[in-house]
């Protein structure tokens, strides 16, 4: 056994999932299909379905992917952001559907990827499920850790997709020193050194999305996995554009194109159903690097190839290990 697995706080997170290694894959919209979480998981890792844009039907049969592939724990992250401006658009509707699929099939792991998932926990809690939410700032974290939401992943602005405004090397330890719950951190982590760090700061284990898109399981085109090697610290960009709500990714002509438009950018989820979506396809699956969105965290800079799943899970442990090792010596000198 390595000094990582020995770690209690370490322990107790793998405990709590099920899993071997404190390393979970985000929940990328379009991306994080049954392929990339069924490679993440049975790689000793947490993979994890984005529900995102998924009807009821696409996400039970993705869950059903998993399970064909793996025996091992897997999680859903929804995203449970609902405004009164929704109503009458469907997605309200859509992601009520959604829940009630990941309920119906007793899914390992419920995660609130954006938004509110209280209304839920105790129907999951019931079902032996355990419920973990993304968080931007200790506000958030203490509201869901007091409602019963079983871990928090701390999100910092550095990571891509929808951020808040606090760094995370900045809200990691302020949220673990916030609550009583498991903390994962999350927000341009890339690699064994960002694993290290978050155990410094007092979480449990990481959350990488940017790594995994840039996977042979990931269900995205290789042109965005090349652009994503390609590009370096300062290749993205926060903008309302693509949802109405922050978002980090890739600069392209479409971040360009909304530069000093925002008053006509309209509330979420208004923005992505109309432009955000049909974006993303452009984008994620049919590889219109410059006029598609292509959410990217800044860690996206130490990423310089597209191996399989596993291998990034191995070698994020061997990386934490041998670091800790040296540490250690360190210390002991």
């Amino acid at each position: 056994m390595g000094r990582l697995a020995t770690l209690e706080p370490v322990q107790g997170l793998c405990r709590l999932l099920g899993i071997r290694h404190p390393i979970l894959q985000a929940g990328m919209g379009h991306v994080a299909h049954g392929e990339l979480a069924a490679a993440v998981s049975e790689a000793g890792g947490l993979g994890v379905i984005g529900a995102g844009p998924m009807t009821p039907d696409d996400l039970r049969r993705q869950i059903c992917l998993v399970r064909e592939r793996t025996s091992q724990p897997f999680g859903v992250d929804i995203l449970f952001a609902r405004t009164d401006q929704a109503s009458g658009s469907g997605y309200t509707s859509q992601v009520d559907d959604q829940i009630g699929v990941v309920l119906e099939e007793r899914v390992p792991v419920l995660i609130s990827g954006l938004g509110n998932p209280l209304g839920v926990v105790q129907q999951a809690h019931d079902q032996g499920m355990v419920v973990m939410s993304l968080v931007g700032n200790v506000r958030q974290a203490r509201r869901l850790a007091a409602a019963g939401v079983d871990a928090i992943i701390a999100s910092g602005c550095d990571g891509g997709g929808h951020v808040g405004t606090v760094g995370t090397a900045a809200l990691v330890p302020q949220v673990v020193d916030a609550v009583s719950v498991p903390v994962v951190a999350g927000g341009g982590l890339s690699d064994g050194r960002s694993l290290v760090a978050a155990l410094a700061w007092g979480a449990c284990g990481i959350w990488l999305g940017t790594r995994f898109i840039a996977t042979q399981e990931a269900r995205a085109h290789h042109n965005y996995k090349d652009k994503l090697v390609a590009i370096d610290e300062e290749g993205t960009i926060v903008t309302r554009a693509h949802s109405g709500k922050p978002v980090r990714m890739v600069r392209n002509t479409f971040t360009a194109t909304w530069a000093g438009r925002e008053a006509e950018i309209k509330p979420y989820p208004w923005q992505l159903l109309e432009v955000g979506l049909p974006a993303s396809i452009a984008g994620r699956i049919e590889g219109d690097v410059e006029h598609g969105v292509l959410p990217a965290g800044q860690g996206a800079g130490l990423i310089a190839d597209v191996p399989s799943a596993g291998e990034v899970v191995a070698r994020i442990v061997q990386q934490a290990e041998s670091l800790l090792a040296r540490l250690s010596g360190a210390a002991g000198a």
